[in-house]
């Protein structure tokens, strides 16, 4: 049943994609669409960069307390997604991969991150084993 959904996501993405950079094309220019692909996948690098060191850091403040750095972990994986979203060429991937990006609209990104993740849980797929 996720595979429809997965093929169907392959298939209707790019197409919104293509149809976003026609019409920017039609009415800024073709230059100027080009230059915004290139200018978000630089502030995608810049932003993934300076997040990534402030979730690292946190990270480390957590593990120096003694305290497992859980959330600094769903943080980690929403940096690397939205930094990836926006190296992508796309505008409406590059939307996403901003709030993912921006830690305020992280939060809500987070919860639903947990809320998967304990439905994984719950259905035994993923195996947590204490050394």
């Amino acid at each position: 049943m996720r595979n429809k959904y997965l093929l169907l996501a392959f298939i209707i993405i790019p197409a919104i994609e293509i149809g976003v950079f026609l019409w920017l094309s039609q009415l800024i220019g073709v230059l100027w669409v080009v230059g915004l692909i290139i200018g978000t996948a630089m502030l995608g690098i810049f932003l993934a960069r300076y997040q990534g060191m402030e979730v690292f850091r946190r990270a480390q403040l957590q593990i120096q307390r003694g305290t497992p750095p859980t959330d600094e972990i769903l943080d980690g994986l929403a940096t690397m997604l939205g930094a990836f979203l926006l190296i992508i060429p796309g505008f409406v991937l590059d939307i996403v991969g901003l709030l993912l990006l921006i830690p305020w609209t992280r939060n809500q990104f987070k919860k639903q991150l947990k809320k998967i993740a304990m439905q994984l849980v719950g259905r035994n797929t993923i195996i947590y084993r204490r050394w």
